[in-house]
């Protein structure tokens, strides 16, 4: 395994990091069970001033930050920074919020006396952390879980060599001691023994639902818990608008902005787009229209709304899945050929249950539009998928609305918006999209002990 800059627009490697030796790794474990020791002794309120000077760190060096994001997987600069603004949020809200994730829970007992849940920290942690968002998916792991008073044991992408040295720079800078957060440039085999290691109490993966398949597999076998946060193939359902033209245009003036976002590469972006019979027709060419008009451009100028994928082997898989689905009958409506690193906006339609586009996730600008005869065949279309991280429901009906959002069956759904992601809104999926939930309050309960207290009259 390599970690290495490499340019996402030219392929050329920049910069290459050199992989741990075992000892090294042997070394950070050590280091990260020590640090576990002192943190979890050091006061709520000032594990909550660590973390907010943290967030303040990372807003300070928003520009560096957003151009190491940039040159590691060609995130547009503006997404860039707009990705270091929202992880600043991100630390910055456990920070805010340490008391009520830390404190202790008293119910009423049926029989004499009293008790309480007291929420202690676990220990060492080791995050595995994909190269999409390189800072914003680490900081809705580590922030809640430095607050509750656990250590980070952290590997990042191979590709995101310089934002992992970043990271641990900034939460030194910011005051944690040592072992508080450590970087570690790992294999595979040495992340298996990472995981492996008793130290360790427990394991957090965000990335393909292969990857997270083998390292549940790995935690399991030495009973560890592992939260997974894995692929999505998100349905967007379009049921009815205000105004079929204007109220139109702006359904599909969300949806392009959704499914280009990050170039395409986002876990919870709609990825397939659901008419209704009498909607169909008219989103179709209005979606196609405003696909093919998104322009590529170099990401670090500003502006830019698509730049390349994040490598020559992003661009390989998703021409071949393209490629794929037209051979075995999709209509493809605009885009679709490759042009090094870039990909165009790309719609594809005829989609039938049969091709292995109707199963997979496209991880780039490529929408697949399906047509459904009504709200039920809507929600059949949404529901007939692997995956069930996010939905996105246009309607102009609060019943429908509410309706629809009770029988998709995924983690999260958001009705009449898009890129409505914050740091006090749980993130999450269910069947193959994963277990477990980021963000918001919920996220404190992944990785804690929750401590009974009885105590007799």
């Amino acid at each position: 395994m390599t970690y290495a800059v490499t340019d996402p627009t030219t392929g050329e490697i920049r910069e290459t990091f050199a992989t741990f030796t075992d000892d090294r790794i042997q070394d950070a474990v050590t280091t990260a069970e020590a640090g576990y020791r002192t943190w979890r002794e050091v006061p709520v309120a000032d594990r909550a001033a660590a973390v907010r000077r943290c967030a303040q760190i990372q807003r300070d060096r928003r520009e560096e930050f957003a151009q190491i994001i940039t040159a590691e997987m060609g995130k547009p600069l503006d997404q860039a920074l707009g990705e270091v603004d929202l992880a600043a949020d991100i630390t910055e809200f456990y920070a805010d919020n340490a008391e009520a994730i830390t404190a202790d829970r008293p119910f009423d007992i049926l029989g004499e006396g009293s008790a309480l849940v007291r929420r202690a920290p676990l220990g060492v942690l080791f995050g595995i952390m994909p190269w999409n968002f390189p800072s914003y998916q680490v900081a809705r792991f580590a922030a809640p879980n430095l607050v509750l008073g656990n250590t980070i044991i952290l590997k990042h992408a191979p590709q995101c060599p310089r934002t992992a040295a970043l990271l641990e720079e900034i939460y030194a800078e910011a005051g944690f001691p040592t072992g508080a957060y450590v970087n570690v440039y790992a294999t595979n085999d040495q992340a298996s023994d990472i995981i492996a290691d008793p130290r360790v109490q427990g394991v957090s993966v965000t990335g393909s639902e292969r990857a997270g398949a083998a390292i549940a597999e790995q935690a399991g076998r030495h009973l560890k818990k592992v939260a997974l946060e894995l692929g999505g193939s998100d349905p967007f359902l379009v049921l009815s608008t205000p105004d079929k033209d204007a109220g139109l245009d702006a359904v599909v003036e969300a949806a392009v902005a959704a499914r280009t976002d990050n170039n395409g590469q986002v876990c919870n972006a709609p990825k397939r787009f659901i008419i209704v019979d009498d909607l169909y027709d008219a989103f179709l060419e209005k979606f196609t229209a405003g696909m093919a008009a998104v322009p590529l451009g170099d990401p670090t100028v500003d502006g830019t709304v698509l730049g390349p994928l994040s490598s020559p082997t992003a661009a390989d898989r998703l021409a071949d899945q393209v490629d794929r689905a037209v051979a075995q009958g999709a209509t493809l409506l605009t885009g679709g050929v490759r042009d090094g690193n870039f990909f165009p906006g790309t719609v594809l339609a005829d989609v039938t249950p049969e091709m292995d586009a109707y199963r997979e996730e496209f991880f780039g600008p490529v929408g697949v539009v399906y047509r459904a005869t009504d709200e039920a065949d809507a929600v059949r279309i949404a529901n007939d998928t692997p995956f069930g991280l996010g939905s996105y429901v246009y309607t102009d009906s609060p019943e429908q609305a509410d309706r629809v959002a009770t029988a998709v069956e995924a983690g999260m759904v958001y009705v009449n918006c898009v890129l409505a992601d914050s740091p006090e809104l749980p993130f999450g999926g269910v069947k193959r999209s994963g277990t477990s939930r980021e963000l918001g309050l919920l996220a404190a309960d992944e990785f804690v002990n929750k401590k009974l207290i009885r105590i007799g009259e």
